[in-house]
């Protein structure tokens, strides 16, 4: 019967090697593919000969504008002080770090306190030392990022009426500074007061992207700086700027519907261990009560938290999508 199941284990092996290495070349599908590289190389050196006017709309160079500010920004590294004001707090770093030792200390504490192990005591001050004020800077930052893009359509789109109907920009930003939501208002009053000291606009537009760092701000701030300094139709930059940001919300938007069922799935399948864990409890608390009070139990416990987060984590990249 060994024999058997050993010989089964290596057919299936054996077999399952040929397919994915030989099937290929002996179905076509390798000569298929070249020729399909052949043809979409052949399509994009013929769009590439096309004139530029033709090849993309002045949308469409927005929308790839704001991919290459996006992927920049993923390289950058960000000081901890300008974390701290993304995020919207007033915090300091020293603040900052004193908060992290606190939270560190309770942790490892509370954790003696209930002997829960050494081990874990370590573990928990950790990540509640290290990881927890990362995460809520993280948490803070995107909500704010999140209201700003919200409305940052209709601001712009403010700006452009107002310059349609013959005001200032500096006009048109100050009936923003003075109606809008926040975080809006306070962005475009920290541009007002950045202004008023001297500072040209362009400059003052500028240093919006690092108090909220999204490639649409940063569009805004290229735009307003190329308009100072060389002129040119910044109604229709603005206007085409909007519109790219209404379709990337209602794309973010239809997104979110998609993916709502497998978000949904996603957390009941993280909540029903701990469900099945506290039934259990309330239940027989003899039964499960080893795991916290025999060293084996402890061992195992740590294992399944670590192999939850790890499928939490997985389910939580795949359902979110970017685009």
């Amino acid at each position: 019967m060994q024999s058997l199941a050993v010989f089964s284990l290596v057919a299936f092996a054996i077999g399952g090697l040929a397919w994915v290495f030989l099937y290929p070349m002996l179905s076509g599908e390798r000569a298929v593919e070249r020729r399909q590289e052949t043809v979409t190389k052949t399509g994009s050196a013929a769009v590439a000969r096309m004139p530029r006017n033709v090849q993309k709309s002045r949308r469409e160079q927005v929308e790839g504008s704001l991919k290459d500010l996006e992927a920049r920004q993923a390289k950058k590294s960000v000081p901890l002080h300008l974390k701290i004001q993304q995020a919207g707090l007033n915090w300091s770093n020293r603040q900052y770090i004193l908060i992290s030792v606190a939270l560190g200390l309770g942790s490892f504490t509370l954790f003696l306190l209930i002997d829960a192990g050494l081990y874990a005591a370590f573990a928990m001050a950790f990540a509640a030392g290290f990881g927890m004020p990362v995460w809520l800077l993280k948490y803070l930052k995107k909500r704010r990022e999140a209201k700003f893009l919200d409305g940052f359509p209709d601001a712009v789109d403010t700006i452009v009426r107002g310059i349609k109907a013959g005001l200032p920009l500096l006009d048109s930003m100050r009936v923003i500074a003075a109606d809008a939501p926040e975080p809006i208002r306070g962005e475009f009053q920290t541009i007002m007061e950045t202004q008023a000291i001297g500072i040209p606009i362009g400059e003052a537009v500028a240093k919006l992207f690092e108090r909220i760092p999204v490639p649409e701000a940063n569009f805004f701030g290229i735009v307003i700086a190329i308009q100072s300094r060389s002129g040119g139709n910044l109604s229709e930059a603005l206007g085409n700027l909007s519109r790219v940001l209404r379709d990337r919300k209602k794309m973010k938007a239809k997104i979110q519907a998609m993916s709502m069922e497998a978000k949904a799935s996603a957390a009941i399948i993280a909540c029903l261990p701990l469900a099945v864990m506290g039934i259990v409890y309330v239940t027989s608390p003899n039964y499960i009560e080893l795991l916290w009070t025999h060293q084996t139990g402890r061992v195992m416990l740590a294992a399944s938290a670590v192999w939850m987060f790890t499928g939490v984590m997985v389910m939580r990249k795949m359902i979110n999508f970017d685009f």
